[in-house]
């Protein structure tokens, strides 16, 4: 199945306080095919029904059905200043594209498509989001969506205190 037969079959709706559960098993089950992978990013248990209630309600949370059943999700940030620091109002930020594992192939695409979709309603022109320095395929899959390196930022401080390395991503939409 290509990205658009994917984007076709797929219907998105915001998500609200009842699908907490439902992202944080969405975020579990990416966590753990990661692990499996040996790539060192998410954790199971990494965000919880906490995390999901905050997103909830000052950004936008938005899943996504093939049919009845759940196919993904991803989050949409007005602000990102922990990654990109105070920035003028351009862009939104996605975070947090998650997929279920056995989602028809291209369905991760088809969520960052319509991620971009939503910011461009908006009226803003960029697309902005960050991934780890330590995975180079996820640097390569965004590459291949039409998003360039514009910067790193070698100690985004994590919630525990932790740091990490991070690209930052952008992408012209329109």
């Amino acid at each position: 199945m290509t990205t658009t037969d994917a984007a076709a079959r797929l219907t998105h709706r915001p998500a609200d306080e009842e699908d907490i559960t439902t992202l944080v098993a969405l975020y579990d089950g990416a966590a753990r095919w990661m692990l499996e992978r040996g790539i060192d990013q998410w954790k199971p248990g990494g965000k919880g029904a906490e995390h999901f209630r905050q997103r909830i309600a000052s950004d936008e949370v938005w899943l996504a059905y093939d049919g009845a059943t759940v196919a993904g999700a991803y989050e949409i940030w007005w602000a990102d200043e922990p990654a990109w620091g105070v920035q003028p109002p351009v862009a939104g930020y996605v975070h947090r594209l998650m997929t279920r594992r056995g989602a028809p192939p291209g369905t991760g695409r088809a969520l960052l498509a319509r991620a971009e979709q939503r910011i461009a309603e908006t009226g803003l022109d960029r697309c902005r989001l960050d991934c780890v320095t330590s995975n180079p395929r996820l640097r390569d899959y965004y590459e291949a969506a039409g998003y360039a390196v514009v910067g790193e930022l070698p100690g985004k401080v994590a919630a525990d205190g932790s740091t990490y390395g991070v690209l930052l991503l952008e992408k012209r939409l329109g």
